[in-house]
């Protein structure tokens, strides 16, 4: 039996020499790997009282989406900034090569709700605790992070631990 990292791509030196790239888009190409890979990433969460699901820009869109429909929750994107119309809340985030913002709308998230943030990858974790400060900030909880892969190396999972998050990811590629 396939598992969800049977079904991820590796495209060495993209975007640049030396990355080794997992590409998702072979998972989500797949409607076993697909349906294989959200009901893993939402077992952990059944039953859990989420309020909605935050998925992260841009494939956290594509996971999210599915999740919060399993669920049948609200789903909400975090984007980048520029992106979203209307009024939103901002946190700046530093990436490997500088440094970006997320944002949200501001009336998308409630005092008390409890949130669960998901994406495809977690690197070095930035864009998942900006996240995560976004939700906190509007007062709401966030119970869960879910991935499909850690990149361990990177540290993202720790960081992540260390702000008191419960990191669930379906796979892990070390070296990267």
């Amino acid at each position: 039996m396939k598992t969800v990292q049977d079904y991820i791509r590796t495209i060495p030196d993209f975007p640049h020499k030396g990355i080794m790239f997992r590409d998702v888009t072979t998972l989500f190409s797949d409607a076993r790997g697909f349906r294989i890979a959200i009901d893993q990433l939402l077992h952990p969460y059944a039953g859990l009282p989420i309020s909605k699901v935050i998925g992260l820009e841009a494939r956290g869109f594509i996971l999210g989406g599915a999740i919060a429909h399993q669920l049948s929750v609200g789903f909400v994107p975090a984007r980048k900034k520029g992106k979203l119309p209307g009024k939103t809340v901002e946190q700046s985030y530093k990436l490997e090569y500088g440094e970006a913002i997320l944002e949200i709308h501001d009336d998308v998230i409630q005092p008390g709700e409890k949130i669960l943030l998901v994406d495809d990858l977690l690197a070095t974790g930035g864009t998942a605790e900006a996240g995560i400060k976004l939700v906190e900030r509007m007062g709401a909880e966030v119970i869960g992070c879910a991935f499909i892969i850690d990149l361990p190396d990177l540290g993202g999972r720790k960081k992540l631990e260390g702000l008191g998050m419960n990191v669930h990811a379906l796979c892990a590629f070390a070296g990267d």
